[in-house]
């Protein structure tokens, strides 16, 4: 029998009804006539809380709010993937074709083709044992991702009635399970899901490899490891979403799932136009064959922007499950949390600091901590990262949202106004960021890269240090009065600046940087700080040896080296000592 409630209150997309109407906590509903989709969320025995996800204008007192029985969830099958979803999982294409441009009200749309047909190659055979998790089926969703159809976590039994291999909708039997007190369940490819609930895993491993993105400042200064989580906290203009965009392009994760949440609506447009644009690197196809996209605009409801974080979440819990690494996008989180505190004051709660709710902290952490590497149900092991851009206003760092997010991500990536003005990109402040998993992942570097790595890594955030402190004094008396081992610091740190850390988006070859070139450069631009000592302690001044134009040219590496010719490190070596021989020869 249907639970029902009658509507007493409406306070924006907070709606409440009279009584206890039977809902449960969680439990999905649709609210009025339109039949708007909403979420209870407050019940007591005089009145039942519905938060609506949808736009609550023209709502009466009086109009019913009626139950489903079931959470809020995400139809979990084959078509996921090259799909752009609103915030609960409505295809906005689909939407898009049946209202226009704008998302009506109480529009009904499943979330997935049912009537699509996918061939499947059953991996269960009549008489089989399956316990949840297990892979049931395979198909090929597409051409970079293979789907694999696993049995709900919630069920086990014995299998019956199977069908042959071949082209079958998403809602089709596959076969038949009956569990071990009798009890028959028809099985098909769809799996629904709560969003706020993690799926279950057998164990969580700890960080061991790194998740390997192409851009030398996060892969070798700042690392986050597959299963990670890392903030990009910055000001408007310093490039969160750019930083986001050159991840999601270039890290060796399967699957990449962007949630733009809250985001104004042109931006958002942008992203969906770059990524059915951009071909993946790693198999030539579009990389939409392996990207979820969320869009959960700025101008949408706001109680939908709040449930867009989980929405992903559970999506990609589910790729991870079948033994993929993949990497969230999340963007961004302060418009979540203020999506957070607005439905906070319509529930009349007693704010916190900036009135932000007081469990801002506990979200945060509950969100983060989904984020990991995992041996799944299955025997697979996958994981999932998050990268989550915060946008405190006028860059303050110091806000709720930027600080609390800090205690639960163990990367931080706080990009400075004053590089961005600059154009140094990625504008990644490297005195005030930060990475935990350098100890975590020193093996794996060691073991692919090169034993040098970390040491080599730690010289350059020295020098840079060192730099930091002189430019104290720089700015007060001029940088002629330094010595000139002092001097030659300041140089070595422009090269590690410039020819190392900034790195061009848009050039071909500086886009991308493999981990193999990373640590040539590494070992290129400190050979020639060593070489550059030697010539300080011999006596030579600074000023000759700026004068023979080797630190511009090791500066320019990063373009006149292409990354499949990592050979050539041996010509700028040779160029270094030439440059040692020049300079005592002619100073002799």
């Amino acid at each position: 029998m249907n639970k029902t409630g009658v509507i007493f209150s409406i306070n924006g997309p907070i709606v409440k009804t009279r009584g206890d109407s039977g809902f449960t906590l969680h439990e999905m509903v649709y609210v009025g006539p339109e039949r708007l989709v909403g979420e209870i969320i407050g019940l007591d025995t005089e009145s039942t809380t519905v938060e609506v996800y949808e736009e609550t204008s023209g709502l009466k007192p009086g109009q019913t709010v009626s139950g489903t029985g079931a959470p809020v969830s995400v139809t979990l099958a084959p078509g996921i993937l090259h799909n752009i979803f609103d915030g609960i999982e409505r295809p906005l294409t689909e939407i898009g074709r049946r209202s226009g441009c704008f998302i009506a009200r109480g529009v009904s749309v499943s979330s997935l083709d049912e009537e699509k047909l996918w061939h499947a190659h059953l991996t269960v055979s009549e008489g089989d044992t399956v316990r949840g998790g297990e892979v049931i089926a395979e198909v090929q969703e597409t051409a970079a991702i293979l789907h694999k159809v696993m049995l709900s976590p919630l069920l086990s039994g014995r299998v019956s009635s199977v069908v042959p291999d071949g082209n079958y909708r998403i809602c089709d039997t596959l076969f038949t399970l009956t569990e071990d007190d009798g009890t028959e369940h028809p099985v098909t490819m769809t799996q629904h899901w709560p969003i706020r609930l993690a799926r279950p895993v057998s164990r969580r491993y700890s960080a061991t490899e790194p998740l390997v993105t192409g851009q030398r400042i996060l892969d070798t200064v700042f690392p986050i490891a597959k299963g990670g989580t890392a903030a990009i906290p910055g000001g408007f203009g310093t490039g969160k979403t750019m930083t986001q965009h050159q991840i999601a392009k270039w890290a060796n994760a399967d699957i990449i799932i962007y949630i733009g949440c809250g985001e104004r609506g042109n931006e958002m447009t942008q992203v969906l136009e770059e990524f059915s644009e951009l071909m993946d690197p790693r198999s030539g196809n579009p990389l939409l064959d392996r990207t979820v996209l969320i869009a959960n605009t700025s101008n949408m409801p706001v109680a939908a922007r709040e449930a867009s974080l989980y929405s992903g979440l559970t999506l990609a819990e589910y790729y991870r499950d079948m033994g993929y690494d993949v990497a969230i996008m999340a963007d961004s989180t302060s418009r979540w949390a203020e999506a957070l505190r607005e439905l906070s004051g319509r529930l009349e709660e007693m704010p916190a600091e900036e009135g932000f709710p007081s469990y801002l902290a506990s979200r945060l952490s509950g969100f983060y901590e989904r984020a990991g590497a995992m041996r799944n149900l299955n025997g697979s092991e996958g994981s999932v990262s998050i990268i989550g851009a915060v946008s405190p206003q006028g860059g303050d760092f110091s806000e709720p949202v930027t600080q609390n997010t800090r205690r639960f991500v163990r990367c931080f990536w706080g990009l400075d106004k004053n590089l961005a003005y600059a154009r140094h990109f990625p504008a990644i402040q490297w005195m005030g960021s930060y990475s935990e998993y350098l100890s975590d992942l020193a093996p794996w570097y060691s073991a692919h890269v090169d034993k040098r790595f970390m040491d080599y890594r730690n010289q350059l955030v020295r020098i840079l240090t060192k730099e930091a402190s002189l430019m104290e004094i720089v700015k007060l008396i001029g940088s002629d009065v330094l010595p000139d081992d002092q001097r030659l610091t300041l140089e070595i740190a422009r090269v590690i600046r410039l020819g190392f850390l900034q790195q061009n988006a848009f050039h071909a070859e500086d886009t991308c940087v493999p981990l193999k070139k990373q640590f040539l450069m590494m070992d290129t631009i400190l050979y020639l700080y060593r070489r550059s000592a030697e010539l300080i302690r011999m006596g030579m001044p600074m000023s000759v040896l700026k004068a023979q134009g080797i630190y511009d040219k090791v500066i320019a590496i990063k373009y006149d080296v292409p990354n499949a010719h990592p050979e050539l490190f041996d010509d700028y070596k040779k160029d270094i000592d030439r440059f040692y021989d020049a300079v005592v020869e002619k100073n002799a």
